[in-house]
């Protein structure tokens, strides 16, 4: 079972981002806070978890959360500062939203841009770790699939459904074929059959 926190002091936000390595679509971070006593025995990281576990933990988590944010960064920003430094904004921004300041913040990885003067802690693989930072996971996956979806409509030859903005072979043989939508990431450079960052 997860850890419920990291610390017991300070109110304690856990934060994930999905989609970091995608070639359409923003960039997605969630924040959540947890009661101190919170457990559930299936939360953990979203990778490990199936599509419809993780839309039938978001409700859970949005429900027992002391406060819980989700906040995206566009493709045309990730163009403008880098991906890494847009998946610093979208968890920022997330913990902008809290209805609940954060006095602390978990981070799953090994890098962040502090937030104000709240002190952090970087944990690498700290989505299989801990539940508040696999509950951002789940909600930025999700909402970030939902957005895909529903960008897929207008888009349909990018296979957007099935691969939500990742670079699969199908992905990146339309943007080939078809050019790039004003929801690609222009600074991804597309090759065939490799992805290269410049």
């Amino acid at each position: 079972m997860l850890l419920s926190k990291h610390q017991d002091v300070l109110v304690e936000a856990g934060c994930d981002e999905a989609g970091r390595g995608c070639l359409a679509g923003p960039v997605f971070a969630a924040a959540v806070i947890f009661p101190k006593d919170f457990r559930h025995e299936i939360l953990t990281d979203s990778k490990q978890l199936s599509a419809i576990r993780r839309y039938e933990l978001r409700p859970i988590i949005e429900s027992e959360a002391l406060a819980f944010a989700v906040a995206s960064v566009s493709a045309a920003e990730i163009d403008k500062i880098n991906i890494h430094n847009a998946s610093y904004l979208a968890m920022h921004r997330a913990l902008d939203q809290l209805d609940l300041k954060a006095e602390y913040i978990i981070v799953d990885g090994n890098r962040f841009i502090p937030y104000q003067q709240t002190p952090h802690c970087c944990i690498v693989k700290g989505d299989g770790k801990y539940l508040s930072i696999a509950a951002a996971s789940i909600l930025a996956k999700t909402y970030r699939d939902d957005h895909m979806r529903e960008l897929a409509n207008g888009f349909p030859q990018y296979g957007w459904l099935q691969n939500k903005g990742y670079p699969t072979i199908q992905h990146r043989s339309a943007i080939l074929q078809h050019g790039f939508t004003p929801h690609h990431r222009r600074s991804f450079r597309v090759t065939d059959p490799q992805l290269k960052l410049f």
